[in-house]
This record gives structure tokens, sequence and C-alpha cells, in this order.
């Protein structure tokens, strides 16, 4: 067992993966980017090459940048490990157990998303909470309910600039998902308020999945991570933070017939354009619901988020970790 000190919070780990004295990195070759429309090119270089951080995990997920110290942070959701990655630095594990603390073995964290206070949030699939580490080291539950019922397996959230989270809440962290007799019947979009009140907004999907707002933080996208129904949903936020109704953003069901992967992880970037994750890559996908381009991985890929100074664009790819730059910039990150 190793005890250390990371920006003044305390974590027990049970193991820790190799640390480099200088990150090294490889090319993804069979990665290509692919314009849909000629604007795309103003978003990335077609050329831009897709580096191999690291790679070895079983589900990779929930990637975030810590900008205090300099680092991606990323759930491994089955391990119940949290990795920190940097360039100068290069993999090592940050904290396990990461969102299970009971008895036996049980999936851990996925998305991650530091608040204004540059708190981390986690979504706690063990656990089945959302949590939030203290300046002390210690984790306190932000919520982990709805009306006397526990949550599934909060998923992905997305935190508004009023301090209210919204969160996804499907049943992968169940064991028989749906099936599973503590199932609370919903697989429910949420928005708990600064003071913890928990409401729920959407209760009409199978597979909420990824989530996050426009840049104006007027539109709620929710990916649906479904095989019958593989869309990006969008919602009015209304001015109380509850949303209106939903309609399709855009479909991907025809590229489940070449690729494999649903709709996942979500990310705007400054012009408003939402990056999501789907089948065998990255799709960009402009406020009006126009595609833009692709970057086809080949491969399984389930999050991303922008790092660095806000251009540089971090994807967890199932046993990989990898990134692109980009020329736009996110819209927050």
């Amino acid at each position: 067992m190793i005890f250390y000190q990371k920006s003044k919070a305390v974590f027990l780990t049970l193991g820790f993966a190799s640390c480099m004295a200088h990150a090294e990195t490889k090319l993804l070759e069979s990665a290509k980017i692919v314009a849909d429309d000629p604007s795309f090119e103003e978003l990335i270089d077609l050329k831009a090459s897709i580096e191999i951080l690291a790679e070895g995990f079983q589900w990779s997920e929930g990637p975030v940048w810590d900008r205090k110290n300099t680092q991606l942070l990323f759930s491994d959701v089955p391990k119940n490990r949290i990795h920190a990655w940097s360039q100068s630095a290069g993999l090592s594990t940050w904290m396990e157990p990461s969102g299970y603390t009971g008895v036996g073995k049980s999936s851990g964290s996925n998305g991650l998303l530091f608040d204004q206070k540059g708190r981390l949030v986690l979504c706690e699939h063990g656990d089945r909470r959302i949590a939030v580490l203290t300046a002390q080291g210690g984790k306190r539950t932000i919520a982990d309910e709805w009306e006397g019922g526990r949550f599934n397996s909060p998923n992905d959230l997305v935190i508004h600039s009023d301090g209210s989270i919204y969160i996804t809440d499907p049943p992968y962290g169940l064991k028989g998902q749906d099936q599973n007799p503590e199932h609370r019947g919903v697989n429910g979009v949420y928005r708990i308020s600064k003071d913890k009140e928990v409401q729920l907004l959407v209760k009409d999907l199978k597979k909420p999945n990824g989530i996050t707002l426009s840049p104006d933080e007027k539109t709620l996208y929710v990916a649906h991570s479904d095989a019958e129904r593989p869309v990006i949903l969008s919602y009015p936020v209304r001015e109380n933070g509850s949303v209106g109704e939903g309609k399709v953003f855009y479909d991907l069901s025809e590229f489940l017939k070449a690729e494999r992967g649903y709709p996942d992880g979500l990310k705007v970037d400054e012009k408003g354009n939402v990056w999501t994750t789907g089948p065998g890559g990255v799709y960009v996908i402009n406020p009006d619901g126009k595609l833009l381009g692709r970057i086809r991985l080949g491969g399984l890929v389930a999050n991303l988020c922008w790092g660095n100074e806000g251009h540089m664009l971090y994807l967890t790819a199932h046993k990989k970790l990898l990134r692109v730059k980009t020329i736009v910039p996110a819209a927050r990150y």
C-alpha cells in the first residue's frame, strides 16, 4: 500500500502504474480526419496527428484537464481507478479506489469535472452517487438519491455557471442493468441545484450517457447510447434550470452500419459545435445539427475533453488514451 499526497489531498492507493520521467508518444497510424463540410478545416487540420499517450486500460472514460497541476485525469471504470497523465511525468495511478468503497468488486468513477471552486466532482458507479473531493482529501456526497430512491450509476455531468450540476444516470454500473432489483425504475437526467436539491428532468430515455451545455447555457445536449436509437438530443434550458421538450439534434444510426460504438461523451467548442464520440470515432456537428466532420479512429472511443490551453483534445478510447490538436478552442475545459 502507498500513501501519497497530491494537491493537499491524501489518497489510498493499492497499486501504482509505471511512471516515466518524460512521456513518450507514438502515432495512431490508422486514424483519419475526414471533412464532411469545408468549414471543418477551420476547426482542425485534416493532417493533424493522433497521438497514443498511454494504453492497456480496461475501459478508459471521463477525462478532465487539471489546470492547477497541468495534467489530465481520467477513469478506468472497471478497475475502480483514476489515472493521471502529464507530458512531464507520463502515466500514474492517481486514486484507487475511485468510486466504489464497499466490500467486493464493483465499477468505480466515470465522468469527472472540476467545479468553480477547483474541486474534483465525480460520478461514482459503485457508490451510486455524485461526490466531491474536498481540499482536505476526503470525499463528501453531493447527491445519491431522488425521492427516496438511490441513483442507478451516475455516468456523466456538466456544471452550470450557477453551480448546479446536470447528470445522466443510466444502468451501466448495476449488475444486470435494468433487470437489477435495485434499479430505480427510470434512467434519468437530473439537475442538482447548488443547494443539493435533486430534480428529475428527463425520464423517457433508455440509455442517457454523455451530457453538456451550449456555450450560452441555453441548450442541454444528451447522448443516447441505445442501439435502437443512437442519437444526440437537445433540450431548451429554462430560466429556473429545468428543461423543455427534447428533440433529436443528430441521429448516428447510419454510421452504425459500418462502425462499432454508440453516442457517448459530449463537449462543445467556443463556436457552439458539438463534439461527440460515436461509431468508430468522433463526430463534429454544428449548432444547426449539420455534420461537419469526423475523426475516424477505427475503434471504440468513450469520451473526450480539451486540455492545456484549450486547443488539445484528449480522447479516452477504450484501452487507449489519445490526443489531437485542434484549431478551435474549447468553450469550457
